[in-house]
């Protein structure tokens, strides 16, 4: 076992989803070696190109090596990108997705939470601003790890405390990965700024039929909004790759920052080759450091901090 697979075994049997399952198991079967296998390849064959430049030039070999070796590596670095772009859907699979309850002060915002959570998670109350902190509610949404985020309702309030409240509604929203924003027909509607998929749905429909969407004491529609946000939450994570954690991230990174002083040196055309090997070396190294080729200390480190061993 490499050392991403050991890490997918620590997340298997920390998993609480489906999807969490089905993650663990696609890097635990050995999917991020065999890319790594793969780039690294790339790698060799880049360098193995640039070294018998230096090592051999008065042999047989191309008397231009850039212009493959420069298709190599940025076939390669377009590959890291992509990588790179995937591993924040694949965390948000890994920890939980985030979606955050807005709108204003008694809008239904811990009644809807407590519907969700089959539970009295928040406190309801008649008395607008009852809600000053943010409460979590962590289920399984068909599958998909999601915190549902029941927060102050937004409005300019006088007291401080509410309006510490209120800003840190609108961080966590900020924050989320979707928002739900509650609107009341009965009063007026918060002003805030939504992105393409979050979700405005009309509350109150026992006290409003005609345009209430949701009825968070009978039940009325919660199975459709359910369905809405699974369905939003399982497009993005089907955009997730293999690479899940941030360290991770940071290889990938590392791979990036080498190929890009590799192919600057080569667009110049410049004749320090020997800076180019090395750097190509640096990126090599870096995608050892993900599978824990290199250094054993890392793949011990994980075993015990995964599995409690040797304590």
């Amino acid at each position: 076992m490499d050392l991403t697979q050991v890490e997918a075994l620590a997340d298997l049997i920390d998993a609480e989803t489906e999807a969490q399952r089905k993650q663990a198991q696609r890097i635990l079967s050995g999917q991020i070696g065999r890319k790594v296998e793969d780039w690294r390849a790339r790698l060799v064959r880049a360098s193995a190109l640039i070294e018998a430049t230096i090592d051999f030039a008065e042999e047989d070999v191309p008397e231009d090596v850039v212009p493959e070796v420069v298709t190599l590596l940025e076939g390669l670095k377009s590959i890291f990108e992509t990588e790179l772009a995937g591993i924040g859907v694949a965390e948000r699979v890994r920890e939980g997705f985030e979606v955050a309850i807005i709108g204003s002060p008694n809008a239904g915002k811990s009644s809807l939470l407590n519907a969700l959570a089959g539970r009295k998670a928040a406190i309801t109350s008649a008395i607008a601003g009852t809600t000053r902190d943010v409460i979590e509610v962590r289920m399984d949404l068909l599958g998909l790890p999601v915190t549902f985020l029941d927060t102050a309702g937004l409005r300019d309030a006088e007291d401080e405390v509410e309006r510490m409240g209120v800003a840190l509604a609108r961080e966590r929203a900020a924050g989320a990965d979707l928002r739900l924003l509650l609107v009341d027909p009965g009063q007026p509607t918060p002003d805030v700024e939504l992105e393409a998929n979050d979700l405005r749905v009309v509350v109150k429909a026992d006290l409003y039929p005609e345009q209430g969407m949701i009825c968070s004491l009978t039940g009325e529609g919660l199975p459709e909004l359910m369905e809405k946000i699974h369905g939003i939450l399982s497009q993005r994570a089907a955009s997730a790759g293999v690479l899940v954690r941030d360290r991770h991230r940071q290889a990938i990174k590392d791979a990036i920052s080498a190929l890009d002083l590799v192919l600057g040196s080569l667009y110049a055309r410049t004749d320090d080759l020997e800076l180019v090997a090395e750097d190509l070396h640096r990126a090599r190294r870096a995608l050892e450091r993900l599978v824990g080729r290199i250094d054993i200390e890392d793949l011990l480190g994980e075993i015990f901090s995964s599995f409690c061993i040797g304590k």
